[in-house]
Parts: structure tokens; sequence; C-alpha cells
């Protein structure tokens, strides 16, 4: 049954024609539509302003005042049933994108799960938190002290004068005349002493900058240093103390020396040389064929540095010592090349 009233003017019948003409042709159009994006172009082609039912719209001047009011139900009725259309092909397309993406996202419960990635910490971590263990069970405290430093606490109260030779070996990276990155963590123990009386048993582990790098280098690296200061201590507590440490993170089968040393702010001064870690002392390529690797440096605390911190030297004895973390993680490690250790490449960094 046709949905248009049946007119005798044949300008009626020709309106009529027109107007079951477009309605056929935009369904046809919609039904083929397949995106929001066509479903609006297509809106706009027959509903918009400009569009084809608003272009036979202007013809209904033309008409009789008895013809008008007939045609414009049927406009209304063709205009009415083409926003129906409209509409409800916009929810429909809108469920088959809504079904497609869901298709395309749907978790298939029988796969196997993939596992979460887990870190590692750095070997460089992991050797600082084994070193102030062994050290934290003999008694010594954490400290820390600031990376920007003044040349006083770096330099001056560690026995290193203005003119003194030994500041050349530091490599030193200034930022002002008095205003330094800390060559080493030896300031962490000036600052210590100067806050509290002995006795003292501390380790100062972090960051230290000196201008050098290559393949055992790097301008930015790691230090732990120790300080024991308190009535009676001896060079002996001293050995005994780190040959104790290197049993602990090396093995109590290495074998450990002392070596007479100089550092300005320890006399006397030693370099402790562990057997070498890859042939057992026996001579290699590492040890250049002599068994012995150097592992740190150390002395006994020289009285210089006492008077800068107001202890006094008649009444109180200490050691000290220190060693770069960076090569202690490559011996326990065996690890070549120092730059490894910064790269962070993670084939590397997973093998700990």
């Amino acid at each position: 049954m046709s949905h248009f009233f049946f007119f005798q003017d044949i300008g009626s019948l020709n309106m009529k024609d027109k107007l079951e003409a477009l309605l056929g042709e935009a369904l046809s159009e919609l039904g083929a539509a397949s995106t929001e994006e066509g479903l609006q172009e297509l809106r706009v082609k027959y509903l918009g302003k400009k569009g084809a039912l608003t272009g036979i719209m202007k013809g209904l001047g033309s008409l009789s005042a008895e013809e008008r009011p007939l045609v414009g139900q049927v406009v209304n009725t063709v205009k009415g049933k083409l926003e129906e259309a409209f509409d409800s092909r916009a929810v429909e397309i809108r469920e088959s994108v809504k079904a497609a993406r869901l298709s395309a996202e749907r978790i298939d419960v029988t796969l196997p799960g993939r596992r979460r990635a887990v870190g590692s910490k750095h070997p460089i971590t992991l050797v600082t938190e084994e070193i102030c263990a062994i050290f934290a069970a003999l008694g010594f405290a954490v400290a820390e002290g600031p990376e920007v430093e003044h040349d006083f606490y770096n330099f001056e109260a560690l026995n290193f004068p203005k003119d003194h030779p030994a500041r050349d070996m530091q490599d030193t990276f200034f930022v002002g005349e008095n205003v330094l990155l800390r060559t080493h963590t030896s300031p962490v123990q000036v600052r210590t002493m100067l806050k509290q009386p002995p006795p003292v048993r501390i380790i100062a582990p972090g960051t230290v900058y000196r201008c050098d790098s290559d393949a055992t280098h790097s301008p930015m690296f790691h230090q732990i240093e120790g300080l024991m200061v308190d009535k009676g201590i001896t060079f002996g507590d001293l050995k005994g103390i780190l040959t104790l440490f290197i049993s602990q993170l090396f093995g109590s089968d290495i074998g450990v020396r002392l070596r007479p040393s100089f550092f300005p702010f320890t006399e006397p001064s030693a370099e402790v040389d562990i057997a070498c870690v890859i042939c057992r002392g026996k001579g290699c390529r590492v040890c250049k064929e002599t068994g012995w690797l150097e592992i740190l440096g150390a002395g006994m605390v020289d009285p210089e540095v006492y008077r800068h911190v107001g202890y006094d030297a008649e009444l109180y004895t200490g050691f000290a010592f220190g060693m770069g973390i960076e090569r202690i993680a490559m011996l326990k490690y065996g690890i070549a090349d120092m730059r490894l250790l910064f790269e962070n490449d993670l084939r590397f960094l997973k093998q700990f």
C-alpha cells in the first residue's frame, strides 16, 4: 500500500513521484552505508539545508493553495521516514563496529599467560649492599654526605694543602674556586668527626667524580670508605678487619697481602692486594702474571687530620680504608670493561 495521498492534479503527481523516487534512492544508499562518516555524508545529501529533500520542497510554491497542504504532509512523511531510517542505520553501524572491535580484542583464555618482566638489582647495587652488610655485622654504621663538596672537606682537612702535589692525583672537577665534585667519600669521614666525638665506626658509600675515562676508569664511579677511631686502635686491628672482610666477600681461601704505600691522610699507609680471583694466585693475563690484584687502600689516620676535626691525637688512634665498588664488582663477577656497568645494556644486566 502506498504511503502517499492520491492527487488529481498532474503537478501533485509529479511531486509525489519525485518524493517516492527520493525515498527509494535514499533507502538504497542508506543500506549500503558501512561507516558513520559515510552515513553523515548521506544525511547531508538528502536532509541537509542544500539536500535533495529541501530542493523538492522549494517546488511547493508552484502548487495551488489546495494542493500545498496535502503535498506538505507527504513531504513530512518522507522526511520522518528518512530520519528514522538514518537513526536506525546509525545504531546498526555502531553495533557492527563495536562487535568487530570486541572480536578483534577478545581474550582467548586458552592461550598461555605472558609473564611480567621482572627487574633485578644492578651489580653495583648488589656489591654495595653486600659490602655494607659485612661491615654492619662488624658494628660499622653507614654515613652519607653531599656530592658537591667544599675544598676544606675534600682536601684541606685531609692533609691536602693548596700546593700539595697529591692534589694532582685526584683529577678534580671544580665547580667554583673552592667548590668541587667530591673525588672520594673521605669528606664524609671529616664531617662525621666534626659532628661527634670518638668512638667513631662508619662506612661511607657513595658516588665520586674524577676527570678520567677508559676501560678501567669512569669519570663518575662509586666508592666505599671506612673509618674507625677510638682509644688503642692499631694497625693490627686494620689488618684483621680487612682480612675478615675480604674472606667474607671473596671466600676464606683467598690470599691477602699489604704493601707499603702513600696517602696524604694516613700514616703509615698500605695497598691491600688479594690473590687473583681468576687464577687463584698462579699468574694470568688479568693479574699480569703476578698472581695478585690490588683491591683497596688503607692506613692509620694521620694526626694532622685529627687537628682539623678537634680530636686529641695523643688519646685517640684510628684507621681508614677506601675501595672502588666498580673494581670490586669487576673482580667478583669477572667483568672485563668497566664501561659495561654504565651502558644499561639489558643483555648484560639480565645476567645479574
